[in-house]
């Protein structure tokens, strides 16, 4: 009796449960498996971009980028294939956009200039977007308003939209960009970002213009509204006609804070792709313009520009107290303003 009870426990507690766990472990681990395998395979294909159609199977890989063989590899840093937000760049997806930015002062010919790079068919250059405090007033500011331009959904009346080859805008240094060089510095390199430096050799030129300009602002002279730009001889010969009395402690203030700015600009940007141009060489030599379009590697075309000069007169005829001012630069290093266009 004791013998039997022994053998039903034996077979009761000890084999007959030592072959079910098993199955049931194996059965366990395949499931995890096969959840595990369908999971993986899930993120895989929604990594890569396939698209599985429940009726044809076919594979897809989306975002492929565009491939140009005839560019070297030296230009892919500075070519790029923007997906605007609020528009499609339809069969212009494939055609490279290069990023540049005007970076001047003021009253130096940057205004023309732009105007001259517009009338390319393929350049948008969207005016001096800093101009307003609010984008400028810190470096996250400048930098979506930045993403905005060369994402090609910054609208104006110069952008060309789907087929724009070069997109870019005017800056002045004193819109940020010095206070802030050190980011922009980092942002054109890691964006491919080419600044075109434009400066006026003529800096006492430059204050007369900037003081006309600064004069008409307050006063309006055509008929009740300001122009910094203007596209008749007329309108040109009714600024032209005030002509300041130049504080000259002022002027030299100006003459060394210009002469300062433009010098470090190019200083910090010196390991940038960039090309610098000067307002009198332009005007001299319309040769100087196909300079910028062989650095935005654009083809040529005839540019125009509906820019009137404002003054054109000599440098005696446009300064109120002309002597004064030449007494004071004669025998500095910046007598040569007093004969030099």
């Amino acid at each position: 009796m004791v013998e039997d009870c022994s053998a039903i426990n034996k077979d009761a507690f000890g084999t007959k449960p030592h072959k079910k766990y098993p199955v049931v472990l194996r059965t366990v681990v395949l499931s995890l498996v096969m959840i595990s395998s369908v999971y993986i395979c899930s993120i895989c294909i929604k990594q890569k971009g396939f698209i599985i159609n429940p009726n044809v199977m076919r594979v897809e890989v989306k975002d492929q980028p565009c491939r140009r063989p005839s560019i070297p590899s030296s230009e892919f840093p500075y070519i790029h294939y923007p997906d605007p937000t609020t528009y499609n760049r339809n069969e212009c997806a494939c055609t490279p956009v290069r990023f540049f930015a005007l970076l001047s002062m003021q009253r130096s010919g940057s205004g023309w200039l732009e105007t001259l790079l517009n009338s390319h068919i393929n350049i948008s250059s969207n005016g001096e977007i800093f101009s307003v405090k609010e984008r400028r007033s810190n470096i996250s500011t400048i930098i979506a308003t930045l993403d905005k331009v060369y994402n090609l959904d910054w609208y104006s009346s110069a952008s060309k939209n789907e087929c724009t080859g070069a997109v870019g805008f005017k800056w002045m240094l004193n819109q940020g960009l010095m206070q802030n060089h050190e980011g922009m510095v980092e942002y054109f390199k890691k964006r491919g970002v080419t600044p075109i430096f434009l400066f006026r050799k003529n800096l006492l030129r430059r204050w007369v213009s900037v003081l006309a300009n600064a004069h008409d602002r307050d006063s309006k002279q055509l008929n009740g509204t300001h122009k910094a730009h203007v596209h008749s001889r007329h309108e040109a010969d009714v600024l032209a006609s005030y002509k300041p009395n130049i504080d000259v402690t002022k002027l030299f203030l100006d003459i060394n804070h210009t002469i300062k700015w433009n010098a470090d600009a190019i200083r910090f940007f010196n390991n940038t792709r960039h090309i610098v141009l000067y307002y009198e060489d332009i005007v001299l030599n319309r040769t100087k313009v196909v300079d910028v379009l062989d650095f935005l590697r654009m083809p040529h075309r005839e540019l125009k520009s509906q820019h009137v000069k404002i003054h054109t007169r000599p440098l005696p005829d446009q300064i109120e107290n002309w002597k004064e001012v030449s007494q004071s630069l004669k025998g500095t290093k910046f007598e040569s303003f007093l004969h030099s266009d």
